[in-house]
């Protein structure tokens, strides 16, 4: 990625902009049920960039019953691990793929310089992303010793629906800590 492109400038890029908005609930992208919403302000300039769906518990419950309907069908929990690795490792070359936009919206978003979302906050991204995909097949377990009468095994099974909060300094990267190994497992 370069940080200083050929023909338009960080802040021509930053003005074309479209930010989405709505929550991500059940495969599609929603107004909070309340219809609130709330200020994202670029902290660098104090302007704002967009207001944003304002989810309660009642858009969470709804979050997680769908994440529960999708876990129960095993679209994804069902999945041979290979194919989650695949999948997971085409997610981190898209990330790669657009991380200039990425970048620009980390960067809008917590007011960093754009060279750290460019050379940390991205390809770290990735790459966490990756860690997992490949920990997929490659991480293996261990039974504890056992007696000759005693048989011990070691099952894998997803646990279901994970929430998790992501903190604001690192919104992506600390965002895949979370969900990738998650959804290496299966969940």
């Amino acid at each position: 990625m370069n940080a200083k492109p050929n023909s338009i400038s960080w802040h021509e890029r930053s003005r074309s902009l479209q930010f989405r908005t709505q929550a991500f609930i059940g495969g599609n992208y929603a107004d909070a049920a309340s219809g609130a919403t709330f200020d994202c302000i670029n902290p660098a300039t104090g302007k704002l960039l967009a207001r944003v769906a304002a989810g309660d518990q009642e858009d969470i419950n709804r979050a997680v019953s769908s994440a529960r309907a999708v876990f129960r069908a095993g679209s994804w929990r069902d999945l041979a691990p290979t194919e989650r690795k695949r999948l997971l490792m085409r997610f981190a070359d898209l990330i790669v793929a657009h991380g200039d936009e990425l970048a620009l919206l980390e960067t809008l978003d917590m007011g960093k310089p754009i060279n750290d979302s460019l050379k940390v906050d991205i390809p770290g991204t990735a790459r966490c992303i990756r860690w997992y995909a490949e920990a997929i097949d490659k991480v293996y377990d261990q039974v504890a010793p056992t007696g000759p009468d005693a048989l011990a095994l070691i099952t894998r099974e997803p646990m279901g629906v994970v929430g998790a909060i992501v903190p604001w300094n690192f919104p992506l990267l600390m965002a895949a800590w979370k969900f990738a190994p998650i959804l290496a497992a299966g969940n």
